[in-house]
């Protein structure tokens, strides 16, 4: 445990190096530099606040024990000896809660969410289970009180999605929804089928964390703006305004096109949202190669092969196979009950970074 105490010490120590760097004067003229700062000292907050109980603690043990060794009045052992067990199991759990607070944070937990849902493997069926999956996370995150907000989709004839992108914001969004990235594999009879034969087909889910302006900051010079006709349904005003958005990053290469909104205005907003988030995602990878490997990791090309989760309808199953979990409410969690998959997903994470938190 020496070694816990030596990092939430680093912790304690770096807690109170923010706290004095957010009272200069000289950090608080720079508005980007004091938000960062402050958004750190305030993610240290709770583990500085657990150490210094865990301390006061300790030092009750100690004191109670030193007092044992020197008292022979019966009345007051028996009172410090409860006092010393009580101490001794709140400084276990301490314990237990420290180390779990130590585990490296993922710095995007607390941000809002572009997640992209595409129909992949399967042809109609496939957007239809993108539609379906749309479904399952807009139910989800109504629970959790969160706002979903559609900012560009392409559906198909039968009503499914080769595409869809949302906004979902909230308390803590990326957090809970970041193990969703992948390729979600389905297993049930498609509508158009006739024979009553099960098919499998795919959609892929893509969750980025939505960039703010202190994560990154695009340079005007860098943006290619194109604007054109939408097409599609809209009628006459479609074919006489140049509504439609094309951005193109040109550092990266990264391109947003946005035609949803009839507004050119609108289409901007929503283009550069999407846009900064794509570009934060890709400057996190720091270079070409690792981002476009971790990123086919992630979300996969849709293959049968390829996936995160399986939902098989004839058996009411869905499997995660990463954490091999299985539970027959496929039902409940196409309707938004999704708190049980995501809750083992995030205690997995956590057992596993702890585990490299012991063997640092």
């Amino acid at each position: 445990m020496k070694d816990i105490f030596d990092k939430l010490q680093a912790v304690a120590d770096r807690y109170d190096e923010l706290n004095e760097l957010i009272s200069d004067p000289a950090v608080i003229a720079d508005s980007q530099r004091f938000m960062k700062l402050s958004k750190e000292e305030g993610s240290l907050r709770e583990t500085v606040e657990k150490y210094d109980e865990y301390k006061k603690v300790t030092q009750t043990i100690s004191d109670d024990e030193e007092m044992l060794r020197e008292i022979d009045d019966p009345d007051l052992t028996a009172m410090t000896k409860d006092e010393l067990s009580d101490a001794k199991e709140k400084q276990a759990k301490l314990e237990k809660e420290l180390e779990v607070l130590l585990i490296p944070k993922d710095p995007n937990d607390d941000k809002n969410i572009i997640m992209e849902i595409r129909g992949a493997a399967g042809g109609d069926e496939a957007s239809l289970f993108a539609a379906d999956l749309y479904n399952m996370y807009l139910h989800y995150a109504e629970r959790q009180g969160w706002k979903v907000e559609v900012v560009d989709k392409n559906e198909t004839e039968v009503g499914g999605f080769k595409e869809i992108a949302l906004m979902i914001t909230g308390d803590k969004v990326y957090s809970k929804l970041k193990f969703e990235n992948g390729a979600h594999r389905v297993q049930r009879v498609p509508v158009t089928e006739s024979a009553g034969r099960v098919h499998t087909s795919t959609a892929t889910v893509g969750v980025m964390p939505e960039a703010e302006d202190v994560d990154v900051e695009l340079d005007p010079k860098d943006i290619r703006v194109d604007v054109y006709r939408s097409s599609g349904a809209g009628g006459q005003h479609v074919n006489k305004t140049s509504s439609a958005v094309r951005m193109t990053h040109l550092p990266t290469g990264i391109v947003v096109a946005m035609q949803d909104e009839r507004s050119q205005q609108q289409n901007r907003a929503k283009a550069m949202r999407i846009l900064k988030s794509r570009v934060y995602d890709y400057y996190q990878q720091k270079e070409q190669s690792a981002y476009d490997q971790k990123r086919k990791d992630a979300i996969g090309t849709g293959d049968r092969s390829e996936r995160i989760r399986t939902y098989n309808y004839p058996q009411n199953r869905v499997t995660d196979h990463r954490i091999g979990l299985t539970l027959n409410k496929l039902d409940k969690i196409m309707a938004g009950g999704l708190d049980e998959i995501i809750e083992a997903l995030i205690v997995a994470d956590q057992t596993k970074k702890l585990e490299q938190l012991r063997n640092e």
